[in-house]
C-alpha cells in the first residue's frame, strides 16, 4: 500500500470508531476505539482462516505501518508537548520532589523487579532468556503512558494535587524509561564486554540531562520569537516548528527528544502563552493542540487494537503474558509505596494515593512500540506478546475502571 492509502484508510477507521464509540458505547475514546478496533482485528483474523480479501488487506495494511517508527519518530512528540502544555509550570514545582522520584527512582525499582521476576517465570516454564534480556523487558514495560494516562485523568475526578503527580510523572518517566531502554539495550549488544560503568553513566546523563536542557533551550527560544509577532497564524506554525524541528535535533544530537519535548511544552504552556500572546493566540493555540493530541490519539489507539493481526500468538507464551500482568501491578505498587514511604517524611500525600497511582499506572503505546523495536536476537517474538497482553488488560481493564476506583476511594 502506498501511503496515501494507509493515511485515508487508517483516518477513515479512527473516525467511524470514535463516532460509534461518541454515539453509542460512550466510553472514554482512546479505550473505545481501541476495543473497537481490536475487536474488529479479532474478527478479521477469524475470516483469515478461510483466507478472505478483507482479511488479507487489513493484514497488509498493518504490516504497511512501522508502528515503532511512526510512533517513536512521529506521533510521540506532537502527544507529549501537547500534553505538557497544559500543566502547570508552578503546581509542577510544588510536586517537583515526588514526580521526580517516581519517575526516576521509580523506574529503575520496576525494571529491575519485572526484570527478575520474568527471568524467573520462564524459567519455570523451561524456557532460558538471559536475564539481560528480561532486565530491557522491565525497562520497556514500566513507564506509565502518558498518552493514556493523561486522557483518562479528565474524568478520574480526584484531588488536583494527585492528578499533577500522576500526570508529571507520566510526561517524565516516559522519557527516563527509553533513556534506560537505550542504555541496557547497548550492554545487551556488546555483550557487556565493552561497557564500563562510566561509559553508561555518561549514556544516560548524555540523553537525559542533555534532553532536558535541549528542550529547555528550544522551548526558550520558542518563546522569544513567540513574543516578537502577534499573528495567531504563524504563532501557531512555531509552535509546529518546536515539536518538529525540535524532536529531529535531540535525535541527531543522540539526546532524549521525549524529554526535550516535555520541557518545551512546560515553557510553551507556561512562560510562553502568559509572556508572549494575546488572547486569541492563546484560545487558537489550545484548540489547535487539543485537536491534534484527540486526533492523533485516535490513530493510536485505532493501531494498537489493529496490531494484534501482525503478532505472533502462542500459547505458552500467553500464559506467561497472563502471569506478568500480575508481575508488572506488583512491580508498579512496590515502585510507588517504597519511595512514597520515604518522600512522606518532607511531602504530604493524599489519602488512598499509592491505590490510584498503583492502579492508574496505565501502558501503551510507549511500551507496545520499544517491544517492537527490538531486534529477533533480544526474543522479540516473545516479549511483543506479552507486552502486547500487559498492555491490552492495562487499557481495558485499569483504564475502564480506574475513574469508579478514585469515585469510591473519595467517599472512604
Amino acid at each position: 500500500m502506498n501511503i496515501n492509502e494507509i493515511l485515508t484508510i487508517t483516518i477513515v477507521l479512527a473516525a467511524i470508531f470514535a463516532y460509534i464509540n461518541h454515539r453509542y458505547i460512550k466510553w472514554p475514546p482512546t479505550i473505545g476505539i481501541m476495543i473497537l478496533s481490536l475487536g474488529a482485528s479479532l474478527l478479521l483474523a477469524t475470516l483469515g482462516s478461510s483466507h478472505s480479501l478483507l482479511s488479507e488487506k487489513a493484514v497488509q495494511l498493518v504490516s504497511s505501518i512501522d508502528f515503532q517508527e511512526v510512533l517513536m519518530n512521529f506521533m510521540l512528540s506532537f502527544l507529549l508537548f501537547a500534553g505538557a502544555i497544559h500543566i502547570n509550570a508552578q503546581k509542577l514545582r510544588e510536586q517537583a520532589l515526588p514526580v521526580l522520584v517516581l519517575a526516576t527512582v521509580g523506574i529503575v525499582l520496576s525494571t529491575f523487579i519485572v526484570g527478575g521476576l520474568t527471568w524467573l517465570v520462564f524459567g519455570w516454564f523451561g524456557m532460558q532468556i538471559p536475564f539481560i534480556y528480561c532486565l530491557l523487558f522491565g525497562s520497556l514495560i514500566s513507564p506509565t503512558d502518558p498518552i493514556a494516562v493523561l486522557g483518562l485523568l479528565k474524568a478520574a475526578r480526584i484531588p488536583g494535587s494527585l492528578e499533577l503527580k500522576i500526570s508529571g510523572e507520566s510526561l517524565f518517566n516516559d522519557g527516563v524509561a527509553v533513556v534506560i531502554f537505550i542504555t541496557i539495550a547497548e550492554i545487551a549488544r556488546s555483550g557487556g564486554a565493552d561497557i564500563s560503568f562510566v561509559a553508561i553513566s555518561k549514556l544516560f546523563l548524555q540523553e537525559a540531562l542533555g534532553g532536558l536542557a535541549f528542550g529547555a533551550l528550544v522551548g526558550y527560544i520558542g518563546f522569544l520569537a513567540l513574543r516578537s509577532i502577534d499573528d495567531y497564524k504563524v504563532e501557531v506554525m512555531i509552535t509546529l516548528a518546536i515539536v518538529m524541528g525540535g524532536y529531529y535535533a535531540a535525535g541527531h544530537l543522540h539526546v532524549s527528544g521525549p524529554l526535550a519535548m516535555v520541557i518545551a511544552g512546560i515553557i510553551t504552556g507556561n512562560k510562553s502563552k502568559a509572556e508572549g500572546m494575546s488572547d486569541i493566540t492563546r484560545d487558537y493555540l489550545g484548540k489547535f493542540w487539543e485537536l491534534i493530541d484527540e486526533i492523533l490519539n485516535a490513530i493510536l489507539f485505532l493501531l494498537i487494537g489493529f496490531e494484534v493481526l501482525v503478532i505472533k500468538i502462542n500459547s505458552t507464551i500467553l500464559i506467561i503474558g497472563g502471569i506478568t500482568i500480575l508481575i508488572v501491578l506488583l512491580a508498579r505498587f512496590l515502585s510507588v509505596i517504597l519511595p512514597v514511604s520515604v518522600l512522606r517524611r518532607w511531602v504530604k500525600f493524599e489519602p488512598h494515593a499509592v491505590t490510584i497511582l498503583t492502579w492508574g499506572g496505565l501502558r501503551g503505546g510507549i511500551s507496545v512500540a520499544l517491544a517492537l523495536s527490538l531486534s529477533n536476537d533480544m526474543y522479540r517474538d516473545q516479549f511483543v506478546l506479552i507486552t502486547y497482553v500487559v498492555v491490552v488488560f492495562s487499557i481495558l481493564v485499569q483504564g475502564l475502571t480506574i475513574s469508579k476506583l478514585a469515585a469510591r476511594l473519595q467517599k472512604n
